[in-house]
């Protein structure tokens, strides 16, 4: 394994002729503005490279002992001096071609972030309103992948309704100890979260992986409990239910909102304000 063993043509099932030998990556990067307007980060490919003239996305081969994450932020440092700073990755979008892939990864950034051409590979870079993205001339494989793309750049805020989810549980003497048992499944989502979630509910895109914000709402003894990375404990100082109603109103109106929880009452107050819903099994079942 070295950088750029990646480096060469490959060939998929349908018969197209790709670069990377073990497939390739690009970097998303999206910001909503303040009207909720996504802006994406668009790359003008020079006139001798492949699809010259097009537009795209920073990327390009990933290496054997890269993953799509690593490789997609290594090419945007290196097409377009874009640095990690100011990204927070939230999700995965896998184009199969069989035998060679395609991941892009979508990122969030807190601004329009400063990038310039940074080798021969870059003509321009651009950051696009969403309207004006499909007026370009695009890469072919961009421009087939765009449309499924498109629809999920909003982020994922996924909220938990810890006692509800502990209690369907069920397991032994979690009553007793009910700060324990919250740290417990903290630690458990962190882990999830960490390696990214393979599957959501119907109703969301069709992503590899997600990397969602995951606010975990705690009430009564198990206040106090520490977060970890990936999820932020939210101590309800009254009502859980009532703390998780503002957390879904807090959200910005560009977030995607799934409520976890089986609490019947619950689950129609936060859909009144837009929310998804969906039960603890599903969270469970991915522990």
């Amino acid at each position: 394994m070295a950088a750029g063993d990646g480096d060469g043509w490959a060939h998929c099932e349908r018969g197209h002729r790709h670069w990377g030998v073990h497939g390739a990556s690009g970097l998303l990067a999206v910001h909503h503005d303040a009207a909720g307007v996504p802006h994406i980060l668009m790359q003008k490919r020079s006139f001798w490279s492949h699809h010259g003239g097009t537009w795209g996305l920073p990327g390009g081969a990933r290496d054997s002992h890269e993953d799509s994450i690593t490789s997609a932020l290594r090419e945007a440092r290196e097409e377009a001096s874009l640095l990690g700073d100011g990204l927070r990755v939230q999700g995965v979008y896998l184009d199969d071609h069989g035998g060679w892939s395609f991941e892009t990864v979508i990122a969030e950034a807190e601004g329009l972030l400063h990038a310039i051409p940074a080798n021969r590979e870059s003509a321009d870079l651009r950051w696009l309103p969403l309207p004006e993205v499909g007026a370009r001339k695009l890469h072919p494989g961009f421009a087939e992948t765009w449309p499924a793309i498109s629809q999920a750049l909003r982020p994922l805020v996924i909220v938990l309704d810890a006692a509800n989810i502990i209690g369907a549980r069920a397991e032994h003497g979690w009553w007793k100890d009910r700060a324990g048992a919250t740290a417990k499944l903290i630690a458990e989502i962190s882990a999830l979260i960490g390696a990214g979630l393979r599957a959501v509910p119907t109703g969301f895109p069709a992503l590899a992986c997600w990397f969602p914000r995951i606010l975990m709402v705690v009430e009564g003894a198990a206040r106090g409990v520490t977060g970890l990375p990936g999820v932020t404990v939210l101590d309800a100082p009254g009502s859980g239910d009532d703390a998780i109603v503002r957390a879904v109103q807090d959200a910005r109106a560009w977030e995607d909102v799934l409520v976890v929880t089986a609490d019947r009452a619950l689950r129609e107050r936060v859909a009144e304000h837009g929310a998804q819903v969906t039960g603890p099994t599903w969270l469970l079942g991915q522990l």
